[in-house]
């Protein structure tokens, strides 16, 4: 037996708790919300973050309005799931975050006054700090609570600027770029030797120095390569145009040719 959908009189938040209730309900709930977990939901709530930056990088503000909707679901999804389980409720997690909002301001919430902007990053980062130490099963590393599941860059970023907090840090970005040279030539010797599982190992140096470059330039290391692989996209839908206009696609051309297009392409992106 159905029944209707919560109306839409409650307050919009309290409407989608109410209908995440109902799709998790175990008598009349949908199967396939009832199956889900903690686990199975995550790949779907970092899935809708990316939607979100996507829609931000594109200036759709429409698509961003729809897109924080779907973000929220795995918010209000996963409380949900912690709420049947007896450990927190979708209010806990409001509390949690208006308490860490007002704690790490206490410029605008208490009496803190901040010389320069340098002063309130640093009590930012201390009170961070301090929150990472009192967390249970912390050993008190500044590493402590980098989230392994991030992208590989941008944790590469985070790793590396936590350790620059205690010093742990190339001075210039001459030194850096050095670094780089570095590991590059590493990682020919150990192409060379083919070794895949070594050479793994010497490119994944490559890219964490890599990210390093970019921390130090104050650049998202993420945005960059976004930015090439639209770049990518673009000069390569240029070739596939231009080939088609010969009547040809680009497996029945070969690398000279489309190697020719591709500079045509850049140079005119360039004009």
């Amino acid at each position: 037996m159905t029944r209707p959908a919560p109306p839409e009189t409650l307050r919009p938040i309290d409407r989608l708790l109410a209908i995440m209730a109902r799709l998790r309900d175990r008598q009349d709930g949908c199967p396939w919300d009832q199956a889900q977990t903690f686990a199975t939901i995550a790949p779907y709530t970092v899935e809708e973050a990316y939607e979100v930056a996507d829609a931000i990088e594109r200036g759709d503000l429409d698509d961003l309005r729809d897109e924080l909707g779907d973000l929220l679901l795995q918010v209000v999804f996963h409380a949900r799931m912690a709420e049947e389980s007896g450990r927190f409720d979708f209010d806990d997690v409001v509390r949690a975050i208006n308490d860490k909002m007002v704690r790490r301001h206490p410029h605008v919430f208490a009496d803190g006054t901040y010389a320069t902007p340098g002063a309130q990053r640093a009590d930012w980062e201390a009170i961070k700090a301090a929150e990472r130490a009192a967390k249970p099963h912390s050993d008190g590393s500044i590493l402590d609570d980098v989230p392994v599941g991030m992208p590989g860059l941008t944790r590469a970023v985070k790793l590396s600027k936590r350790a620059a907090q205690v010093g742990f840090v190339w001075p210039h970005i001459d030194d850096v770029l050095a670094k780089l040279r570095e590991e590059v030539a590493e990682l020919e010797a150990e192409v060379a030797g083919g070794d895949l599982d070594r050479i793994q190992d010497e490119l994944g140096d490559v890219l964490f120095v890599a990210a390093n470059i970019a921390r130090t330039l104050d650049i998202d290391p993420e945005a960059a390569v976004r930015g090439t692989n639209a770049k990518f996209t673009r000069r390569f839908a240029f070739v596939e145009r231009a080939l088609a206009d010969r009547g040809r696609t680009p497996d029945q051309s070969d690398l000279a040719e489309m190697d020719a297009l591709w500079d045509a392409a850049k140079a005119a992106e360039r004009a």
